[in-house]
C-alpha cells in the first residue's frame, strides 16, 4: 500500500508538470541520447579523442623527430627538456609516442573499416540474394576462421615480409570473415520482414532493398564489432611489432617502442621506456571497449529503457 502511494504521488507530480508545460517531449536520437548519458562510454569517447588528437597534432605538442638519433642523450630520465626521457639512441620517447599513434591507430582503424566494408558488403548482399552465392561466400569465411587469428597472421607476415602495407592487408584478410558472419546473420532475419516484402512487390531493385534498407537497421552490432576488431588489431600489431614481426622497426608505432622491453635491465631501469606507452596503449585499447560497450547498449532494442 505504502509502495502504490509513493508511485501515485509520483505520478501526480508528473501530471502537474505536464499540464503546467514544464516538460518538453524529447528530442534528437534516442540511442545518442542513451549513449550519452553513459559516463563509462562518454569517458572512452574523451581518452580516445585525447589521444587520437595529441598523434594527430604532434608536432604542435613536441618539437622533438622521433627519428633523430642523439648519441649524447642515450638513457635520458624524464626532465624538462624531454618529458618521457630517450631511448638507446637519444631519441625522445614522449615524440615517438605521439607520433607512433599515428600509425598504430591508422594500423587498427583503418584495417577494421576496410574489413568492415568488405566483410559487411559482401554478407548483406549474399544474405538477401542466398543460393550458391551465399554458400560460397559462407565456405570461405569458414576457411579462413578455420585457423587461428594470430598463427595466420604469423604466417602471412612470414611470407610476405614486414611493411605497414602488408600488416593492413594481412588484418583485413583476417578480420573480415567476422564482419561478414555478422552481417549475414542480421540480414537473415530483416530479409522476411513485412517492410522488405512490401518492397519487393513494387520492384524496387535489389541492390537498393539490401544497401539502403536493410542494412541501416543492422549497423548498431556492426559498429560494435568494429571498435572490437580496432582494439584487437591495435594489440595485435604491439604484439607483432613487440616481437620484432610487424611494422619495420624504422618506423615508430606503439607496438616498435614497446620492443625495447624485451630486454630485462630495461624493465628494471628504464620504466620510462616501456611503461609511458604501455599505459597509452591500455588506455586507447580501453577507452575503445567502453565506446562499444556504449554503442552495445544504445543500439540494442532489447536493452532501451
Amino acid at each position: 500500500m505504502l509502495r502504490d502511494k509513493s508511485l501515485n504521488r509520483k505520478f501526480d507530480k508528473i501530471r502537474a508538470k505536464e499540464e503546467a508545460g514544464l516538460l518538453k517531449p524529447a528530442t534528437g536520437s534516442r540511442a545518442l541520447r542513451k549513449m550519452m548519458s553513459n559516463r563509462l562510454a562518454m569517458a572512452g569517447v574523451v581518452i580516445f579523442a585525447v589521444i587520437l588528437l595529441a598523434s594527430v597534432f604532434a608536432p604542435l605538442l613536441t618539437v622533438h623527430d622521433p627519428l633523430k638519433v642523439d648519441l649524447r642523450s642515450m638513457l635520458q630520465s624524464p626532465s624538462a627538456e624531454h618529458i618521457l626521457g630517450t631511448d638507446r639512441t637519444g631519441r625522445d620517447v614522449f615524440a615517438r609516442i605521439l607520433y607512433g599513434g599515428r600509425v598504430s591507430i591508422l594500423v587498427g582503424l583503418g584495417s577494421a573499416l576496410i574489413a568492415a566494408v568488405i566483410g559487411v558488403g559482401i554478407g548483406a548482399y549474399t544474405a538477401y540474394r542466398g543460393g550458391w552465392i551465399d554458400i560460397i561466400a559462407l565456405r570461405a569465411s569458414e576457411i579462413f576462421m578455420a585457423f587461428p587469428q594470430i598463427i595466420l597472421v604469423l604466417l602471412l607476415v612470414s611470407i610476405t615480409g614486414q611493411s605497414l602495407t602488408n600488416l593492413i592487408i594481412i588484418f583485413v584478410l583476417t578480420g573480415w570473415a567476422s564482419m561478414y558472419r555478422m552481417a549475414r546473420a542480421r540480414v537473415l532475419s530483416l530479409r522476411e520482414e513485412e517492410y522488405v516484402q512490401a518492397l519487393q512487390s513494387f520492384g524496387v531493385p535489389t541492390v537498393k532493398i539490401c544497401y539502403k534498407h536493410i542494412l541501416p537497421n543492422a549497423l548498431g552490432p556492426i559498429m560494435v564489432n568494429i571498435t572490437l576488431s580496432t582494439a584487437m588489431f591495435i594489440l595485435a600489431e604491439a604484439g607483432l611489432s613487440f616481437l620484432g614481426l610487424g611494422v619495420p622497426l624504422s618506423i615508430p608505432t606503439w607496438g616498435n617502442i614497446l620492443n625495447v622491453a624485451q630486454d630485462l635491465r630495461v624493465l628494471q631501469n628504464n620504466w620510462w621506456l616501456w611503461l609511458p606507452v604501455g599505459s597509452v596503449i591500455s588506455l586507447f585499447v580501453l577507452s575503445i571497449n567502453f565506446i562499444g560497450d556504449g554503442l552495445r547498449d544504445s543500439t540494442d532494442p532489447t536493452l532501451q529503457g
